[in-house]
C-alpha cells in the first residue's frame, strides 16, 4: 500500500486505470458524480477497484447533505445540509442531535449497499462574517460547543451504520475568504481566538478514526504554508492542541490554493507530517506524478491506518422505511427536501 487515495475518470474502470490501481497500490478510492451511473454499476465500481488490489481497500464519498453529495435522486434520497440539524438543535438540542445522528445512520446504509465504508464527514468548520461562502450552509452553526455536539451526533450515526467518519477541515476552514478549491486562503486571526472557536469545535472529536486537512494558511502559526504543509500547524496545533489522533489525510491535493507539481505538492504534504495524500479527479498523469512521490504506507501513518481500518464493523440493524420516516418528521420545519423524499 502506498500512501495516497486516489480517484478515477469514469463509472467503469479503464485498462489502463486497472492496471495502474494494481502497480501503484493507492490506500484506497475515492468516488464522485462522475462515476455514479446508477446503483449497480456503482457497486461494480467499487467491487472491481477492490480486485484490482486484490484487498478490502476503504472506498471513500463525500456525502454531507445539501450541496455536497454526490449520490441523489432518482437512485438516492436528498439530505439536508448541515445548517438544516443546526436549526432544529436551536428549538431543540436533544432533536436535532437525533436527527443528525438518524440522518447520518440513513445515509451509511445507502453507501454501505454499494460497498463504500467511508464517508468525508461531518465537517466541524466554524464559520465567520464576511468569510467565502464555500462553508456556509454546509456548517452546523458558529458556535464551537454546538458545531462539535451535531458533529459527533452525525459521526456516530455513520460508524453505526458501519461506515468510518472523516473529520474536515482540521484545523478549520470556516475563517476562510476564498474558496481552497481556487485559491489560497490566508487567516490572520491570532492564536487566542483561533483557539477559542475554529480549534476547539475539532477538540471534542479528536478520537474519530480518520481526518482531512484544510489548505489554509494561519499566519499566527505559519505565515507561508497551508496547514496540509505545514509541519507547525501538524504538529502544534493538529496533533498537539486539538490533540487529534486518527489517520490525517489532505484535503484534494489537486486544488488551486497548493502550488507546485503534484510530486511536490504529495512530498511536502507528507513531510509536513500528513499520513496520508488525497488526490481526486482522475486525471491519469497526475495520479502517476503522485503515485511516485507517496512513499509506501509505514510506520505512525501504517499504524493509524491499520487502526482507522479497524474500526469498520458490521452495522446495526435498521428498519429503513420506518427510520426515513422518523427522520422526516424530525426535520419538519427545519427542512424539505426539494425534489422529493426517495
Amino acid at each position: 500500500m502506498r500512501a495516497f487515495i486516489t480517484g478515477v475518470a469514469g463509472p467503469g474502470l479503464t485498462g489502463e486505470e486497472r492496471q495502474f490501481l494494481q502497480d501503484a497500490q493507492p490506500w484506497g478510492l475515492i468516488v464522485f458524480k462522475r462515476n455514479v451511473v446508477d446503483p449497480a454499476a456503482l457497486r461494480r465500481l467499487v467491487d472491481d477497484f477492490r480486485a484490482a488490489l486484490g484487498r478490502n481497500a476503504p472506498v471513500l464519498i463525500d456525502q454531507e447533505g445539501g450541496r455536497v453529495q454526490r449520490l441523489g435522486p432518482p437512485h438516492w434520497p436528498s439530505y439536508p445540509p448541515g445548517a438544516a440539524y443546526g436549526d432544529l438543535y436551536d428549538r431543540n438540542r436533544e432533536a436535532g442531535l437525533a436527527a443528525a445522528k438518524l440522518g447520518a445512520r440513513l445515509i451509511a446504509a445507502d453507501l454501505a449497499a454499494l460497498g463504500i465504508d467511508v464517508d468525508c464527514a461531518p465537517i466541524a468548520d466554524v464559520p465567520v462574517a464576511g468569510a467565502d461562502p464555500i462553508v456556509g450552509d454546509r456548517a452546523y452553526g458558529t458556535e464551537p460547543a454546538k458545531v462539535a455536539a451535531i458533529a459527533e451526533a452525525f459521526a456516530a450515526g455513520l460508524l453505526e451504520g458501519g461506515v468510518l467518519p472523516v473529520l474536515k477541515h482540521i484545523p478549520g476552514h470556516g475563517r476562510a475568504t476564498a474558496d481552497s478549491h481556487q485559491r489560497l486562503p490566508v487567516v490572520t486571526a491570532d492564536r487566542a481566538i483561533l483557539d477559542g472557536t475554529d480549534f476547539a469545535a475539532f477538540r471534542p472529536l479528536c478520537g474519530l478514526p480518520l481526518g482531512m486537512t484544510a489548505h489554509v494558511v494561519f499566519t499566527a502559526f505559519d505565515p507561508v504554508a497551508p496547514a496540509t504543509t505545514s509541519a507547525t500547524i501538524v504538529r502544534q496545533v493538529i496533533r498537539d492542541s486539538i490533540g487529534f489522533e486518527g489517520l490525517l489525510m489532505s484535503d484534494d491535493i489537486s486544488m488551486g490554493a497548493l502550488s507546485g507539481s503534484l510530486g511536490e505538492r504529495t512530498s511536502a504534504a507528507l513531510a509536513a507530517g500528513c499520513d496520508m495524500v488525497l488526490h481526486c479527479n482522475g486525471k491519469m498523469p497526475e495520479m502517476q506524478a503522485v503515485a511516485a512521490a507517496a512513499p509506501r504506507l509505514a510506520g505512525e501513518a501504517a499504524r493509524r491506518a491499520e487502526a482507522a481500518l479497524a474500526m469498520r464493523k458490521p452495522a446495526a440493524p435498521i428498519d429503513i422505511a420506518a427510520s426515513r420516516a422518523a427522520f422526516f418528521k424530525l426535520m419538519a420545519g427545519a427542512w424539505q427536501p426539494a425534489q422529493g423524499w426517495v
